[in-house]
């Protein structure tokens, strides 16, 4: 499957959502791939430019490791947030040295168990890294709690443990540096502790993670500096 991805072909619910198997760039409700620098047959940036779009220079990489890999939620944050209509740029990458895992707390507005980052040394976990432009940050951060005046869920920072590579994008994997991530802010946003180890989402899914039952950790061992909010 190569695209275009419609919103209705990768449902958000149950939490994450499904992922398109290909970088993507979503806009009007459709994902087109992003395939070794192009998307339907243009250079990105051309793409981009043809309408009226950002190019990726000057564009903020932001690692997502929940539903903000998902299509449908991208139009979510349209509708429900105010994303506005601007091309979301959706890089697969190969993470080493951080995984997904779950959080201690449950989410208020469905009961589902949400993810948060976390370092674990050795392991390589498969996430996308937006290419975002700062009002689509801003828009990430009153999402994630993040914003002015939010509940501090999570903290946006700038990663120093791990390596992100992209997948698919040019003609082999590049590391992308400087890479910006929601981290857990609050202890029911810490790491799930169960039986002393973190669950990592790849090992378990929401059904099951739903009934998990144990301790937040301390930290998650991630080593980063955390950025101030952006003002929407």
């Amino acid at each position: 499957m190569a695209g275009p991805y419609a919103d209705e072909d990768f449902p958000a619910d149950p939490y994450p959502g499904t992922v398109p198997p290909t970088s993507y760039v979503h806009a009007d409700g459709v994902g087109y791939a992003l395939v070794r620098g192009r998307v339907q047959d243009e250079p990105l940036d051309g793409w981009l430019a043809a309408r009226g779009a950002a190019p990726t220079t000057g564009r903020l990489p932001v690692l997502a490791y929940g539903s903000n890999r998902n299509p449908s939620k991208i139009s979510w944050l349209r509708a429900t947030l105010g994303l506005g209509a601007e091309p979301v740029v959706v890089l697969r990458v190969r993470t080493r040295g951080l995984a997904a895992v779950w959080a201690y707390g449950l989410r208020t507005r469905d009961g589902a168990r949400p993810a948060v980052l976390a370092a674990v040394p050795g392991v390589e976990e498969d996430h996308v890294v937006w290419l975002a432009t700062p009002e689509q940050v801003a828009v990430l951060d009153a999402c994630e709690g993040a914003g002015p005046g939010g509940d501090g869920r999570y903290r946006l920072a700038r990663l120093h443990t791990g390596e992100i590579r992209t997948r698919d994008v040019g003609s082999g994997p590049t590391r992308v540096d400087g890479v910006l991530a929601y981290l857990g802010g609050t202890p029911a946003r810490r790491p799930l502790l169960v039986d002393g180890a973190m669950v990592r989402c790849a090992d378990v899914p929401q059904e099951a993670a739903r009934a998990l039952t144990g301790v937040p950790a301390v930290g998650d061992g991630v080593v980063a500096t955390t950025l101030p909010p952006r003002t929407r």
